[in-house]
C-alpha cells in the first residue's frame, strides 16, 4: 500500500518537532538551574558594583547624578523646542530616560556577558544563564539608584500617587522578562560574531532618537508615519511603566505586543540556546 502524502508529511514533521522540543528543554534546563542557584548571580552582581565604584565616596550614585543632569538639560532644551508644558514634559522625559538607560544597558552588556565571563565559563560548570542573571541583577541595582529621581520629579510637578500607578509593577515585570531573553540571545550571537556588539550599540543609539523619549507622540505632525511609534517595540515596553506613572493606563495594544514578544522571544531563544550552548566555550 502506497502511503498518502499527508502520512509522509506527518512522519517527516514529527522528528523535527521532537528535535525542537529537545532543544527547548535543554535551554530551559540551563535557565532553570541558574534560577535555582540565583544567589550565585546575586553575589557576582554585587561584586561587580563594588569593584566598579571602589574607593568612590558617591559610588553608583554618580550614575544617578549624571542621569539627573541629563534629564534636566534635555527637558529644558526639548521642552522649549517642542513648546511642551514643563509639568507634563519633565516627568515624561525623566521616566523615559531612566527606563531606557536600564533597557540599553541590559542589551549592550548582554552582548559581552559570556565574553567577559570567559575565564569562569572555561574553568567552572556553572549554568551559562547565571551570567545573564548577573548582568540583570547588576543593572537592577543601578536602576534602583536612578529611581530615586522619580518621586522627586513627580512631587515637584505635583503628581501624587494614584491607583493606576500599580499597573507599573506588572508592566515592569514584563519589561524585565523581555530584556532578559534579548540579552541572552545577543550574548549567544555576539560570542560567535564579535562585530554584533558594535552593531547593537549603533542600533541602540538610533532607537533612542526614534523612540518617544525626548519627544512626545502627540508632537508628531499628521504627516509623520504613525508606524514609527506603533511598530517600535521599545515604545510599548516603555509605555507599560511610564503611562501608569503619568496617570494613564497602557493601551491594550501595548500589553498584547509585549506579551507576544515575551512568549515568542523566550521560545525561540531557548531553542537557539539549547542548540548552541555546548559550542559557546569553543567560541570564547
Amino acid at each position: 500500500m502506497i502511503p498518502r502524502a499527508n502520512d509522509l508529511g506527518q512522519r517527516a514533521g514529527t522528528p523535527r518537532r521532537t528535535k525542537l522540543a529537545a532543544l527547548f528543554n535543554e535551554g530551559l534546563a540551563d535557565v532553570s538551574a541558574a534560577a535555582r542557584n540565583y544567589h550565585v548571580a546575586v553575589v557576582f552582581g554585587w561584586q561587580d558594583i563594588a569593584q566598579r565604584y571602589r574607593r568612590s565616596k558617591v559610588g553608583a550614585f554618580w550614575i544617578t547624578i549624571s542621569v539627573a543632569v541629563m534629564i534636566g538639560m534635555l527637558s529644558l532644551l526639548f521642552g522649549a523646542l517642542f513648546r511642551a508644558p514643563l509639568h507634563e514634559f519633565l516627568p515624561f522625559v525623566a521616566l523615559g530616560i531612566i527606563l531606557w538607560t536600564f533597557i540599553a544597558s541590559m542589551l549592550t552588556e548582554g552582548c559581552t556577558a559570556f565574553i567577559e565571563a570567559s575565564g569562569m565559563i572555561l574553568q567552572t560548570r556553572l549554568p551559562l544563564f547565571t551570567h545573564i542573571l548577573r548582568i540583570t541583577w547588576r543593572n537592577l541595582i543601578i536602576l534602583g539608584h536612578n529611581l530615586i529621581i522619580v518621586p522627586i520629579v513627580l512631587t515637584v510637578m505635583l503628581r501624587f500617587p494614584e491607583p493606576v500607578w500599580l499597573l507599573a509593577l506588572p508592566g515592569f515585570a514584563l519589561v524585565l522578562i523581555n530584556v532578559t531573553w534579548m540579552s541572552l540571545l545577543l550574548a549567544i550571537f555576539s560570542t560567535r560574531f564579535r562585530d554584533i556588539t558594535q552593531a547593537i550599540q549603533s542600533l541602540i543609539q538610533i532607537a533612542f532618537f526614534t523612540t518617544p523619549i525626548m519627544w512626545m507622540p502627540q508632537t508628531l505632525s499628521e504627516r509623520a508615519p504613525q508606524a514609527l511609534i506603533e511598530l517600535n517595540p521599545f515604545f510599548h515596553l516603555l509605555s507599560l511603566v511610564r503611562s501608569p506613572l503619568l496617570g494613564h493606563s497602557p493601551s491594550v495594544n501595548s500589553w498584547l505586543i509585549c506579551i507576544g514578544l515575551a512568549v515568542t522571544g523566550w521560545v525561540a531563544t531557548l531553542m537557539i540556546f539549547g542548540r548552541f550552548r555546548w559550542r559557546l566555550p569553543y567560541w570564547l
